[in-house]
């Protein structure tokens, strides 16, 4: 086998720096001030809906913007999209994880920033991190800044004290759209001449959040998870 020479070894060493060294044109330069800035206008939007939600409606009220798009106050114990942990203890449970997760997210954030990851995968973190974080708002301190919403306009720190107590607080949901609301047609099998409602879970924007980052990893996912050339 031919000796390498000087100059050609360093031509092979020069092309493998240039490797280690190129990154696709979709890294960011996404700093973690451009996420914090995300991250508080999600915050921002989803706390104050909540909040002008639970003060101006009573639970169950509805209004119509569209038929199929309408303003459903409801609130739920549990998990993103109204479903939750039953017994006792499940609430609590739930918060407890959801503080624990809220900063691994953190974490995943600050180093996918740190390691200049694609854009895509910094917006969705920010995005994921936003909408767990103001979810987490409601279950922590909602129980004990308002009052209960049942058949009457909750008011904000009553003097009485809240409905409920800290980490005991229930999310609010306002965001409903029924896009097909109907009875379906009797050919279609097995549930054929059924009253049939789609979409029926009642959200926030918190919850949009982290389904819009979802959408976004799912869609974006070889530009957020791109593979090293020596893994191809």
């Amino acid at each position: 086998m031919a000796k390498k020479t000087p100059i050609f070894a360093y031509f092979c060493r020069l092309n493998q720096i240039i490797k280690e060294a190129r990154l696709p044109s979709y890294h960011s330069n996404m700093t973690l001030k451009k996420a914090s800035l995300i991250i508080a206008l999600v915050l921002i939007v989803d706390q104050v809906s909540k909040i002008y939600i639970k003060t101006n409606f009573v639970l169950g009220q509805e209004v119509y913007v569209f038929e199929w798009f309408r303003i459903l106050f409801v609130e739920n114990e549990g998990m993103a999209w109204g479903a939750k942990i039953p017994g006792a203890y499940g609430k609590l449970a739930l918060t407890l994880f959801r503080i624990v997760a809220i900063a691994g997210i953190g974490y995943w954030l600050w180093d996918s920033i740190r390691k200049q990851a694609p854009k895509v995968l910094v917006l969705s973190i920010s995005l994921i991190f936003a909408g767990a974080l103001g979810n987490i708002i409601d279950s922590v301190f909602y129980g004990v800044i308002f009052s209960d919403s049942h058949q009457q306009v909750a008011s904000m720190f009553p003097t009485e004290g809240g409905y409920g107590t800290i980490f005991h607080g229930k999310v609010v949901d306002m965001l409903y759209f029924p896009l097909y609301n109907d009875t379906l047609p009797t050919w279609i099998p097995f549930w054929g001449g059924q009253h049939f409602t789609f979409f029926d879970p009642v959200f926030n924007i918190a919850d949009s959040s982290i389904s819009v980052a979802v959408a976004l990893l799912l869609i974006f996912n070889k530009k957020a998870f791109p593979k090293n050339e020596d893994e191809e």
